[in-house]
């Protein structure tokens, strides 16, 4: 994905035809190592296609991937407890959640980077 977002941001950036030297620039610059056989990989894989037909093709596949595993199938019996839940939901007041203050400290990013 590292590999494939650099491209993206290479391209958008001005670069028609992104290397592998460009590719290593820009994740060297965020502290990734570049592995220069998947960046080709993926040079390869776009060389001479639209950056902005990849995108909407991406998002076509994206799309019909599913996202939470597989339902259940529904039941006669789960219509009633989900309407009843939503009729709890709804006579609850709704309650302000305090805004927490972010920190601008270096340590906070959780153990890991953008591209990892």
């Amino acid at each position: 994905m590292r590999y494939a977002a650099a491209y993206v941001l290479a391209t958008l950036a001005g670069n028609t035809s992104p290397d592998v030297a460009t590719i290593s620039k820009i994740l060297g610059s965020v502290g990734v190592d570049c592995d220069n056989a998947k960046a080709q990989k993926v040079i390869d894989a776009c060389k001479g296609k639209n950056i902005d037909e990849i995108i909407e093709e991406g998002t076509k596949k994206l799309s019909s991937l599913p996202t939470a595993g597989a339902a259940p199938a529904a039941s006669e019996a789960a219509a009633p407890v989900a309407d009843a839940a939503k009729g709890a939901a709804k006579a609850e007041p709704k309650k302000e959640e305090k805004k927490k203050e972010e920190s601008d400290e270096e340590g906070d990013d959780m153990g890991f980077g953008l591209f990892d």
